[in-house]
């Protein structure tokens, strides 16, 4: 089975607008592009995924990436997530991708470990139309999905997305196996998310970027006392 991942991505400069009142916007476009290079280099060197795949409207997401050995997929306009996968997951599908791992980029804790646990999780549907999926951490959006093929489901990020792709599965008859993961379950959108992953992160990208804004100052870290 020949498995892509996909990792959605917005331009950088006004990134992560609900930390705005915490962190300034070079703060968090910084951080962003700590996050997405964390997951990156996690995806592409996990077992199993075939070819790692960027999907943005961005032309300074496109150049940053390059450094990566990705392959792009160009949306002409920043319509939203939900639209921009959807355009990705059916040129995945006309370039004969058996299945999707999308994944997010802020989720900066993923290993690889975590990509090849959800992978094993659908050995067992391979050959039938599947989806495995793992919820957030408040079980109101969904951090990854695995899709086989990869226009198995139509999907919706958002509020109470787990929910809805759970029963999407159902009224399309997918088999469908939900994955809990703490660390692609954590994902960066509010300060109580930032503050969590301040508490866990070990290593990378994302750590190295934190550090140096608690060493120049950074307002959040002075507001979280």
């Amino acid at each position: 089975m020949k498995i892509a991942a996909l990792i959605p991505v917005k331009g950088f400069h006004g990134a992560k607008q609900r930390l705005s009142f915490r962190l300034s916007p070079p703060e968090r476009s910084e951080l962003m592009k700590a996050m997405v290079y964390d997951v990156l280099a996690v995806v592409t060197r996990a077992r199993g995924i075939h070819r790692t795949y960027v999907v943005t409207g961005s032309d300074e997401v496109e150049r940053w990436v390059a450094t990566f050995g990705v392959d792009v997929i160009r949306e002409r306009d920043e319509t939203g997530e939900t639209d921009a996968v959807h355009f990705a997951l059916d040129v995945l599908k006309s370039e004969g991708m058996d299945a999707a791992l999308v994944v997010p980029g802020d989720i900066p804790l993923l290993r690889a470990a975590d990509v090849e646990f959800v992978l094993q999780a659908a050995l067992a549907g391979a050959g039938e139309p599947f989806a495995v999926l793992t919820p957030s951490h408040d079980r109101m959006g969904t951090n990854a999905l695995l899709l086989a093929p990869p226009d198995v489901l139509r999907l919706r990020f958002g509020h109470d997305s787990f929910r809805y792709h759970l029963d999407e599965a159902a009224a399309r008859g997918a088999a469908v196996k939900v994955v809990e993961n703490s660390r692609i379950a954590l994902d960066i959108d509010e300060p109580a998310d930032l503050e969590q992953l301040i508490r866990r992160i070990e290593a990378g990208r994302t750590h190295d970027r934190l550090a140096a804004m608690k060493d120049n100052g950074s307002g959040f870290f002075a507001d979280a006392g």
